[in-house]
């Protein structure tokens, strides 16, 4: 959103100057198009692109880059710092802390205007995902602009950006001792499950939370919500993530979409064993997108009940690891892809789908852990580039009954390494290489989706690799130009090796786990890891890297390594004499496209954080400049009073920077 101002003095006519009259023209003309550009949701758009048409901060000037004011959250206790900042209508508004405070920040000078806190409850206490936030949702009704976020106790809460108070006529009464008398929904009242408004479900029953903000659409609220991460849990009981839609000016209930297939309802069938009576999660804990103008969101899920096995759930079960489709007026299915078949790998949908404008129509695009990016028509669903069912292996392990196939894309090709093999061992010496292989001998190595093993398994390996276990995530979400329709993907190749044990001894990790039925089997507490003996990463580098991909063509653009070789690595005495290359640093870092440029952060050969300038159509390095601190799961950028603002999630704290005045 760009809005416009007159300056003063951008009407020069003298007949005596025209040239600099016309200079003066060009100027203003510049200064009052860039004036104010709003960052509206975490993404910036509804098509969450973390993009900005802000160019005011060039290649030329970028180095000049400094702080100009630092948002200490400590006093909100805040600790991730996953929250990436909203500024809409000259305030920044975020979410601190695991009490999720809501706080609307001076883009002046960083000072705190007003908070909000919801009052305790035993739902917060025990909330597993309390200072994970990540955003607020927003929207205007009647001229006055609407902040809502969900809490970790999961209610609903929406609030006058002016003012911080809860929005009248809002929601209901909370029979909640010092809860606001207007401006909050209780969301479990409509999920259908028995509760206590103070302690929330029974965790007998199961638990839900929320991790990401809601997004309006049209005038709709559409709530998503997040479980116990599945690899802390032993027992098969859970509530569904089921997804919510409620009237932004009144809270009225509109609708709920059923993650897991009631009987009679598409996709039940894939639910054998009855299980959809009584497991769970398959939650939107990433944030979600829309498109406005066609009326629906596009909602990505995670796995059912349980990571890293499913005895307990055969079949495919659907909306497992999908991205979905919805109408937001009446949250009916318009169509849904399904990423991972009867998901047991921890191949959760972490990050927010992007929607772009290409050659092929308007698009979706949908990045994951694994390593690909699934693209569909926004309308239809349909795949923009087939979209291939491969064998897969089966498991081993007792009970387990994994899908026979996996969807791959055939475009755009994978973006990181894809499963685990001995061509992609180090093999920067033939001594290495060897060291390499030694390392992995007593693992499993396979494709991508290689079948988790239990402990004492026959083959006697440790365990098995699963690799990529984390590509993309929640902590590097790709970016978008919308001008271009290319995609920036940043990611790292790393693999897990979790193994199962007996459902008895997982069980006595929690002290409070939800459910009542132990599972046959659960992931092992930590497990065995492979190293290499000289302290260098077992595979081949890029360590990290940013790929561009053209979602005009389906093909990779450029792919760079991020950030720089670690001294520890370039200083080795087992490689020198040895060019290795840019290995890239290993990290990963935040991204954001502007007008002329790509911005990421990562970290020099010396660890030292830096923001680094990117040619978007290349990938050549413009300029860099030495960031305060280390920099987290989120960057944006917007311009306030005509000063462009770069802004980094330093911790608990947030840190603006931007051209000296």
């Amino acid at each position: 959103m760009i809005k416009k101002r007159q300056f003063f003095g951008c009407t020069q006519t003298s007949l005596i100057e025209l040239s600099i009259a016309a200079l003066s023209f060009l100027f203003c003309s510049t200064s009052i198009a860039q004036d104010t550009i709003e960052w509206t949701t975490l993404g910036n758009d509804y098509a969450h692109t973390r993009s900005t048409s802000a160019t005011q901060i060039t290649p030329d000037n970028f180095s000049d880059l400094e702080v100009t004011w630092v948002w200490d959250g400590a006093s909100f206790e805040a600790q991730s710092g996953r929250s990436t900042p909203s500024y809409i209508n000259g305030k920044l508004f975020t979410v601190a802390g695991a009490r999720r405070h809501v706080v609307a920040i001076d883009p002046d000078n960083g000072a705190t205007i007003w908070s909000y806190r919801e009052p305790d409850t035993g739902r917060w206490e025990y909330s597993m995902r309390a200072d994970y936030g990540k955003g607020v949702g927003h929207t205007n009704i009647d001229g006055k602009d609407i902040i809502y976020v969900i809490s970790p106790g999961f209610f609903l809460t929406a609030l006058e950006a002016e003012t911080g108070q809860p929005l009248q006529g809002f929601g209901e009464a909370v029979p909640i001792e010092g809860f606001p008398q207007t401006g909050v929904v209780d969301l479990l009242k409509d999920l259908g499950h028995p509760y206590d408004p103070f302690e929330g479900i029974p965790l007998e029953r199961g638990y839900i939370t929320s991790s990401s903000p809601p997004i309006v659409v049209n005038d709709v609220v559409v709530v998503g919500n997040s479980a116990e991460q599945g690899y802390n849990q032993s027992r098969i009981e859970n509530v569904p993530g089921d997804i919510l839609g409620y009237n932004a000016r009144t809270g009225e209930f509109l609708w709920k979409f059923n993650v897991i297939p009631q009987p009679g309802e598409y996709g039940h069938e894939t639910w054998e064993n009855d299980a959809w009576q009584y497991t769970g999660d398959i939650s939107s804990w990433a944030p979600i997108s829309a498109d406005q103008e066609l009326g629906l969101v596009y909602i990505p899920t995670n796995g059912v009940t349980i990571d890293y096995y499913g005895g307990h759930h055969p079949g495919d079960n659907l909306y497992g690891t999908s991205l979905i489709s919805l109408d937001a007026r009446t949250g009916e299915r318009a169509w849904h892809f399904q990423m991972v078949h009867h998901d047991i790998w921890n191949f959760d949908t972490p990050t927010a789908p992007i929607l772009l404008e290409t050659t092929n129509g308007p698009i979706v695009a949908q990045a994951t852990k694994q390593g690909y990016v699934y693209v569909f028509d926004r309308e239809t669903g349909e795949p923009t580039w087939p979209i291939e069912e491969v064998p897969m292996p089966s498991s081993t392990v007792p009970g387990e009954q994994l899908s026979s196939t996996q969807p791959i894309p055939t475009k755009p090709a994978a973006f990181e390494y894809t499963g685990s093999n001995e061509e992609l061992l180090v093999n920067f010496t033939p001594e290495l290489k060897q060291q390499a292989l030694q390392a992995v001998a007593e693992f499993q190595m396979g494709p991508l989706f290689n079948p988790p093993m239990r402990a004492n398994d026959p083959s006697g390996k440790q365990s098995a690799l699963m690799c990529p276990n984390g590509a993309v995530n929640i902590t590097h979400p790709p970016v978008a130009d919308p001008d271009s329709g290319i995609m920036y993907v940043m990611s790292r190749y790393s693999c897990g090796s979790r193994r199962l044990v007996p459902g008895e001894e997982a069980d006595t990790y929690y002290d409070a786990p939800t459910g009542t039925t132990l599972s046959r089997f659960a992931a092992a507490s930590g497990g065995p890891t492979p190293r290499h003996p000289a302290g260098i990463p077992l595979w081949k580098p890029p360590y990290s890297r940013i790929t561009a991909i053209d979602l005009n063509t389906g093909d990779h653009l450029w792919m760079i390594p991020a950030g720089y070789t670690p001294d520890r690595i370039r200083d080795l005495p087992a490689l020198d004499g040895v060019d290795i290359g840019n290995t890239g640093s290993g990290a990963v870092g935040q991204m954001v496209v502007t007008g002329n440029m790509l911005i990421y952060s990562n970290v020099t050969s010396d660890g030292t954080p830096h923001l680094f300038a990117l040619d978007k159509q290349t990938g050549q390095e413009l300029a860099r400049v030495e960031a305060p601190a280390a920099s987290r799961y989120g960057m944006s950028s917007w311009v306030h009073k005509g000063k462009q603002h770069v802004i980094l999630q330093t911790g608990s704290s947030l840190t603006a920077m931007a051209l000296p005045n």
